[in-house]
């Protein structure tokens, strides 16, 4: 498998400085964030990317002999928000990632299904999260309706720059599980989008990752590397649906969603965590994980994600880096 960092953790400091710190850690690439939730930040030329072969080759230069490549891009946003201002930003976005990946050499941008609101004229999200009743099957259908049309239009314009489309199966989208993904895929007729395997979603949701790789197969086209840990005590009172977010106030770090919406506070007594890999699950499960990825593709990329906020930036990187490599030894040597 091919090793790598999403490099959302790293924007505290610049390009290089950021390279170095995944060849330190033993990796062999870096996911780049181009836009969506998070700001491009180790891309401040991405437009002239696009447009200049110059821009392009001076942008690649950075990363000539370093021993650390592009690891894909990641726009990770909802482009189909009913505001205008987060949604039309957003699929902007996922627009020129893909723009961007065909100028890179890369042939994968990582994105989110979206979730629209629940009905013409809504101004929030409207995430059904169990649909027993007639009325939330209404609003599921119109929300099929408005991601079929966009994902169609976004397959097409990805085969037509030679680029896959990942969809991350995270909550509070459209497409959450391998139900969705089938789903998506009829309805679209699609040829370029597939899935992005993170792990931690499926987690506690009770999903088995490996299960997922293997029955998804080639619909899978990239991973990310982040564990999760259930706090029994905590779960068992309150579900792993508990919703204990705290609202941050404007004079508090706080990350910008996309016009006036903003990241909460975990919940102080959560039902879950994320935490670094081995925190939740051990190697050995790692292990059978990347081996699932292997038959599934063993050029895949897979990128560690650090949302560990017990551990510092680089700390949380050392601990994850340690196991992920630990595991990528194991599947060599039972190849």
């Amino acid at each position: 498998m091919k090793l790598g960092v999403y490099n959302a953790i790293l924007h505290d400091r610049s390009l290089p400085e950021a390279i170095a710190v995944v060849r330190d850690l033993g990796l062999a690439g870096i996911e780049l964030n181009s836009g969506g939730f998070l700001p491009a930040t180790h891309i401040p030329t991405l437009d002239q990317i696009i447009a200049s072969d110059a821009a392009r080759d001076d942008f690649l230069g950075v990363f000539a002999g370093t021993g650390v490549s592009i690891a894909g891009l990641n726009c990770n946003g909802n482009p189909l928000h009913p505001n205008p201002v987060i949604g039309d930003a957003h699929a902007r976005d996922v627009r020129r990632s893909i723009l961007l990946a065909e100028r890179l050499g890369q042939d994968r941008v990582v994105t989110m299904s979206g979730l629209p609101g629940g009905e013409p004229g809504s101004t929030v999200v409207n995430w059904v999260v169990n649909a027993w009743n007639s009325a939330a099957l209404d609003v599921l259908d119109y929300q099929w309706d408005i991601a079929t049309g966009f994902w169609r239009e976004i397959d097409r314009f990805a085969a037509d720059h030679g680029v896959g489309v990942a969809l991350e199966l995270h909550p509070q989208n459209l497409v959450f599980n391998s139900a969705d993904v089938h789903k998506l895929i009829e309805l679209t007729g699609a040829t370029h989008l597939g899935v992005e395997l993170d792990a931690s979603h499926l987690f506690w949701q009770q999903m088995d990752p490996v299960s997922v790789v293997r029955h998804l197969g080639e619909l899978v086209f990239h991973a990310a590397a982040k564990d999760v840990r259930v706090n029994p005590e905590w779960a068992r009172l309150n579900g792993v649906l508990d919703n204990s977010f705290r609202r941050l106030a404007p004079d508090e770090p706080r990350t910008n969603l996309g016009g006036d919406e903003w990241a909460n506070a975990w919940p102080e007594h959560s039902a879950w965590d994320f935490v670094a890999l081995g925190r939740g699950h051990d190697t050995a499960f790692w292990t059978e994980f990347l081996r699932a990825l292997h038959e599934v593709d063993p050029e895949m990329w897979v990128n560690i994600e650090h949302e560990d906020v017990s551990l510092g930036r680089l700390e949380g990187l050392q601990v994850a880096s340690e196991v992920l490599l630990e595991a990528d030894a194991a599947l060599r040597a039972g190849l």
